[in-house]
């Protein structure tokens, strides 16, 4: 199951998509007249008038599930589910549209409430990103409904918004990593897609923590596309890559080396392996040259160096 929340300003017309669209079906309404769409705004927008204050007081959340349990999705099922839902964000003594929707083919209704409670009173909507996420995994879990193992499963063509962003994001990032080497490559591939990458440091310091992805005004955290995006998962597949590499240099000297010394005598494998790794890590710098020995000094006063006052002629 999956939710997706959106605050705003006018109950007419949200009322009216959601009661409005082809094939919809009402299964619950608490407090509002449900006979037609204009007398449940009348309703809705009558209890927001008890705090004038809140500017945005409309709460539209959508609910969808896996056309795999469909035959798990009769009307009473979604419903309670729809209720369970709204008990764990912590909604509650307001008023409550559900509405079915069918006109797609996977299962989803919509839920609008009041953000002006019965008494008056503001029901937040701080952290509800990840209460959301939260309870929609929560109850996925305990009614065993079907969890996508992979994201290239997901419906690309039913998302919008950040939502079709950020798997649009997720596609091109993962085909940019399967085709680079390391750092550079993958983000010269990015760039050529119109990514941005963007790094979080250490504070002080030029330790990285985090990255992000940035495509226009978008921007995502590489977790939160998906955690295999997290700058410590991308930094350790780069690292392996290079290890390969390392390694696979060191077994084609071995063997060059193996070849050659055929018919010119034979080498211990240890000094082989010596030989290889010399070659394979010597420093790309010219050595320093040693310094010249320095001039013996003359006796003061005889004009003759020591050699000369050993007795030796010139």
């Amino acid at each position: 199951m999956i939710g997706k929340i959106v605050i705003g300003k006018s109950f007419g017309g949200c009322v009216r998509y959601v009661v409005n669209k082809k094939d919809a079906e009402i299964l619950h309404g608490d407090g509002i007249r449900m006979d037609k769409p204009i007398l449940i705004v009348r309703d809705f927008d009558l209890q927001r008038k008890m705090n004038p204050e809140l500017s945005k007081a409309v709460a539209h959340i959508s609910l969808s599930w896996s056309e795999v349990d469909r035959d798990k999705l009769s009307n009473e099922n979604m419903l309670a589910m729809a209720m369970e839902y709204l008990k764990l964000m912590g909604i509650r003594n307001t008023q409550l549209l559900v509405v079915r929707h069918n006109d797609n083919h996977h299962p989803h209704l919509h839920i609008i409430y009041n953000r002006v409670d019965n008494d008056g009173k503001t029901i937040s909507d701080q952290f509800q990103f990840k209460k959301n996420v939260s309870a929609c995994k929560e109850i996925t879990v305990k009614h065993r409904l079907f969890i996508a193992k992979d994201r290239d499963k997901v419906n690309r063509k039913a998302l919008k918004g950040s939502d079709k962003i950020r798997y649009l994001l997720f596609d091109q990032i993962k085909s940019a990593k399967k085709s680079s080497k390391d750092w550079e490559s993958f983000g010269n591939k990015l760039a050529n897609a119109g990514i941005e990458m963007v790094f979080k440091y250490k504070k002080g310091s030029n330790e990285i923590q985090g990255i992000s992805f940035k495509s226009g005004e978008y921007i995502f955290k590489g977790s939160e596309i998906d955690r295999s995006l997290s700058y410590g998962k991308l930094n350790a597949f780069f690292q392996d890559i290079s290890v390969h590499k390392d390694s696979t240099k060191i077994n084609l000297l071995e063997r060059e080396f193996s070849e050659s010394s055929l018919g010119k005598g034979t080498f211990s494998e240890s000094s082989k392996l010596t030989e290889v790794l010399e070659i394979l890590f010597a420093p790309t710098f010219s050595p320093i040259q040693a310094e010249p020995e320095p001039r013996k000094k003359k006796k003061r006063g005889t004009g003759y160096d020591e050699e000369q006052s050993q007795g030796r002629g010139r």
